[in-house]
């Protein structure tokens, strides 16, 4: 008797690299989150999938914390059109930042990297190193990352990246040093 929500902020990028169907997938869960901003590359939306009556109830939640959009169906439609066109597309994400994991195995400064299996690369920095000192070094270079924990940083390929941003990653990480 226990419900399970799903935050699916990322559930398309883990789809589409394991190959498990959507539906059976989602019959897990009692509810879902998807966010189409992330990788889907919409400029803002969300959706809520449960019930009839969770829904509603949660409409009537939403609406007593005064959230509700008008005149929302422009951005209805940017979510068909990443629902249509960017699910299957998250693979050249993922393939991009395997390539980029790749690239930041081989720096100097870097300990090791997480396996990469979706558009996240996660690296830990040798010891000494402070992620968010270095994070500023690679913004100096171009490149934005977040600290993930004192030694770890985060980068995530999305939508925008292309393969030239690729291998100007791969030489500007090079200029980055410690």
């Amino acid at each position: 008797g226990l419900k399970l929500h799903l935050d699916g902020a990322r559930v398309f990028n883990s789809l589409v690299e394991s190959g498990y169907d959507l539906k059976e997938y989602g019959s897990l869960f009692h509810s879902i989150s998807i966010c189409f901003s992330k990788g889907l590359g919409c400029p803002v939306g969300s959706v809520l999938i449960g019930d009839t009556v969770f829904i509603k109830e949660s409409h009537r939640v939403r609406k007593g914390f005064g959230g509700g959009m008008r005149q929302a169906g422009y951005l209805a439609q940017a979510c068909n059109f990443a629902l249509d066109n960017h699910v299957e597309r998250l693979k050249e994400d993922h393939d991009r930042a395997k390539i980029i994991g790749n690239i930041v195995s081989q720096h100097h400064d870097v300990q090791s990297v997480t396996p990469v299996t979706t558009n996240i690369v996660i690296f830990e920095l040798r010891e000494g190193l402070d992620s968010a000192e270095y994070t500023r070094l690679l913004e100096n270079e171009g490149i934005y990352s977040v600290p993930f924990g004192p030694t770890k940083i985060r980068l995530v390929t999305h939508l925008d990246v292309t393969e030239e941003d690729v291998r100007e990653f791969e030489s500007a990480i090079q200029r980055v040093k410690a």
